[in-house]
């Protein structure tokens, strides 16, 4: 290929991307749940009051954490998802982080997060479908030792 052909294709591709990707700026489109201080509230100031499922949805993280200032958690699943926001019970505000997921990606994140005490890590997946999916798991966060 020829190198002005080449450069005049990186051009038009670098000006088609950005309407390609139109990813949700969650805290400019729902700043009150970024404020929320249960799980419930964040959850119903971001997707209204919902029933998800328990099932199809994994969140993983060491069941004692040695040190609450840098806890490794993955969720991962298989459904076709538009959303997935990853709440926790303990800290002052609920919400931590929430992905606006292009179509036909995998639901596959892995996050350090930051736990005062001892608590629930919650997933939430909005489906294409329509439908909600959720996991938790409790972690339990060491006080004192060397790292706590």
């Amino acid at each position: 290929m020829e190198r002005r052909k080449f450069l005049g294709f990186g051009l038009v591709s670098m000006v088609a991307l950005p309407s390609l990707v139109s990813a949700l700026d969650f805290r400019k489109e729902k700043p009150d749940a970024w404020t929320a201080k249960s799980v419930k509230d964040a959850v119903e100031k971001l997707y209204g009051t919902v029933a998800p499922e328990t099932k199809n949805v994994k969140v993983k993280a060491p069941k004692v954490a040695s040190n609450g200032g840098q806890i490794p958690v993955s969720i991962k699943s298989d459904i076709d998802a538009k959303t997935v926001a990853f709440l926790q019970d303990v800290n002052p505000e609920a919400l931590v982080a929430v992905w606006d997921i292009p179509e036909g990606q995998p639901v596959d994140f892995s996050l350090k997060i930051k736990m005062k005490k001892s608590g629930k890590i919650i997933a939430i997946v909005e489906g294409r479908d329509g439908k909600f999916y959720k996991a938790e798991q409790s972690l339990e966060v060491a006080l004192g030792g060397c790292e706590g």
